[in-house]
């Protein structure tokens, strides 16, 4: 099967939501825009990663005899697909055109939005359903390994994420859970759960995320101490009201990574109200994915998304306690 010139053709590299609403009315042309963005090359079998396309065919829909639009046949593993096998997308009932809808609202809204409100805009069925689909595309945007590392000028701190509680003094870390972030100054950023926030688990994160010899800026936190083998570290000291000092051709300041922190707590006051420590990560990774994305379009961020929708398959049941698994030293 060769690549469908006509949908290459209409497939943009950007999307507003007002073409998302026209050009997707139904659940067929989501799925050809999604198979163009998976399959550029043609169709790819997700059971036995064939490409050939002379190996694949597209089966006829009927639905006297219940063959439903989108299929495909492998004739190298003699089973049957569709482009959303193998993604978040697998086995939902709701349809592609909301979900598209759905990704364009998570990726474009600044301060993230709720699914009790994705779930009266789309006309959802129940909370529990909003929820779970919004936790698939958190679990899609996040990168449980990265390619490479960062590097130039990186800002590392650290903040805590919880509700208020009564009659505990203000500046009280119980009840929140601690969140590390390293931003690459102008860059991207890489935030996850650090259950204890040690001078061992820091620099574990940092010597994981960014490439030596980069430079390294922090509050006067001692955990940061042992950075200063192979970084370049400096630090600004907020207690005596320093947050930015000119070094010859530097600048040492926290003031972008503690930007980032200030819109994920707008966030998570004003948007979710509650995330659990369970759930955080999730979170994370769609503060990080807007935050990487943010030089570009609401639609190209949305693109950039759904591109990552592949091979991230997230049951109901599966066990979330495996998102923290990967956070350097969360179970600590």
């Amino acid at each position: 099967m060769k690549t469908n010139e006509k949908n290459a053709e209409k497939t943009p590299n950007d999307l507003t939501l007002d073409e998302i609403n026209q050009r997707f009315s139904t659940d067929a042309a989501a799925r050809e825009y999604l198979e163009s963005i998976w399959w550029p090359d043609g169709p790819v079998c997700p059971h036995c990663k064939n490409g050939k396309q002379d190996k694949i065919w597209k089966v006829t829909p009927n639905q006297e005899k219940k063959i439903r639009e989108g299929l495909y046949m492998c004739a190298e593993c003699d089973k049957q697909f569709t482009a959303t096998i193998g993604t978040v997308f697998e086995d939902s009932h709701i349809p592609l055109r909301k979900w598209m809808i759905a990704w364009y609202l998570t990726c474009s809204s600044k301060k993230g939005i709720s699914s009790l409100q994705l779930q009266r805009i789309l006309g959802l069925g129940s909370y529990r359903t909003a929820l779970f689909m919004t936790h698939r595309i958190r679990h899609a945007l996040r990168d449980p390994i990265y390619n490479d590392k960062l590097s130039g000028t990186v800002e590392v701190d650290e903040t805590y994420i919880g509700g208020k509680k009564k009659f505990v003094g203000r500046g009280s870390m119980k009840g929140k859970t601690p969140v590390v972030s390293l931003l690459e100054r102008g860059g991207r950023v890489r935030s996850q759960v650090m259950r204890h926030v040690t001078g061992k688990n820091l620099k574990v994160a940092v010597l994981k995320n960014v490439a030596t010899n980069s430079e390294i800026h922090t509050d006067e936190n001692r955990g940061y101490c042992a950075l200063k083998g192979p970084y370049s570290h400096h630090t600004v000291k907020h207690a005596m009201g320093e947050y930015g000092r000119r070094e010859k051709n530097r600048f040492v300041t926290t003031n972008g990574v503690e930007g980032f922190f200030s819109l994920l707590k707008r966030g998570v006051i004003g948007t979710f109200h509650h995330i659990s420590e369970q759930h955080l990560p999730l979170y994370l990774a769609e503060f990080d994915h807007r935050h990487n994305f943010r030089k570009v379009s609401d639609g190209e961020r949305t693109v950039a998304a759904l591109k990552k929708a592949v091979g991230k398959r997230l049951t109901y049941k599966a066990p979330v306690a495996k998102f923290n698994s990967s956070s350097a030293s969360g179970g600590v």
